[in-house]
């Protein structure tokens, strides 16, 4: 099977929804590269557009925290959710995103450094946590977001406890409407990012290699359209233009209601409050986004705890 294996084959099968042929000869085309695989299978118009999975492999919890105008998110990983419901494990997240929303940086080893409320710093913490619970853990990321006027707003996906959770979201609101207007207006954005998976707070916001990459993925499909090049280049600024709509917060649908773009939804609350609302920015934490656990063969597994 070349530079690749029948696991390989599986997981870009559950990427991208291929027939296992297609899946195969994708691969062998790419010599292995799973993602280059994805991309080759969606210019054929053999995968749908990939979104970020809600399916992640990382264990561990994300925490949020807030004050006012501002906020903050730490995901803190583990290797097994029996970790994850440790009442050890979830109070050493509580205690340090709450010095988190303290601090004034989103370096993690900065906020390793940091003193943690009961002695020591939060990297001597952890490190006594693997000691005693018996296991690796790592403080992963953390993103701060303020407002000068207005709220900061919390939601928390599967939550285990207050403000501990699987999917965690901050929405920052600029404005001097009424509190409670605000908390509602911020509570239904949330669980729309949540659901949503914004990848940027506006189209300009997008990460330039991602929309090059959509843009390469057009031109090949529209190449085998074998339509004039005019028409192909309209064909590919209409499915950049498509993406990026998709993809940025403020021109998304809301979740709510599957018709009103969310820049309606903060004008029009706006409106009704009185006063002007801007949503500044937002952050989505999902529990082990990006990360990928290395799939051990199961049967190996069991013939090795066997033989141990």
């Amino acid at each position: 099977m070349g530079a690749f294996t029948a696991a390989d084959v599986k997981k870009l099968r559950e990427k991208t929804g291929a027939g296992m042929m297609d899946a195969k000869k994708a691969l062998e085309g790419a010599n292995g590269d799973i993602e280059a695989a994805v991309d080759a299978l969606r210019a054929k118009g053999l995968a749908t557009a990939q979104k970020k999975s809600s399916r992640t492999a990382a264990e561990g919890l994300v925490g949020v925290a807030i004050e006012g105008t501002k906020g903050v998110a730490v995901e803190v990983n583990s290797e097994t959710d029996f970790v994850a419901k440790n009442d050890k494990f979830q109070d050493f997240v509580r205690k340090t995103t709450q010095v988190a929303l303290g601090a004034n940086t989103d370096d993690v080893e900065t906020l390793k450094g940091m003193d943690y409320p009961d002695g020591g710093t939060i990297g001597d913490k952890l490190t006594d946590n693997v000691a005693t619970i018996g296991e690796n853990q790592q403080v992963r990321r953390m993103k701060t977001v303020t407002v000068d006027n207005g709220l900061v707003v919390p939601y928390m996906h599967n939550a285990v406890a207050p403000n501990l959770g699987k999917i965690g979201v901050l929405v920052a609101l600029e404005s001097e409407a009424d509190t409670a207007k605000l908390e509602e207006l911020g509570t239904k954005l949330a669980q729309h990012i949540a659901a949503a998976f914004p990848q940027a707070l506006t189209a300009d916001d997008l990460d330039a290699e991602l929309i090059e990459r959509e843009r390469k993925i057009a031109a090949e499909k529209a190449a085998e359209s074998g339509k004039p090049e005019n028409v192909q280049e309209k064909m590919v600024d209409g499915a950049v233009a498509k993406f990026a709509k998709e993809n940025a917060l403020m021109s998304q649908i809301l979740v709510h209601d599957n018709k009103t773009p969310i820049e309606q939804v903060v004008a029009q609350a706006g409106k009704d409050a009185g006063k002007p609302i801007v949503l500044k920015d937002y952050v989505r934490f999902q529990l082990g986004e990006g990360i990928e656990k290395e799939e051990a063969d199961f049967a190996a597994e069991v013939a090795a705890a066997v033989k141990g």
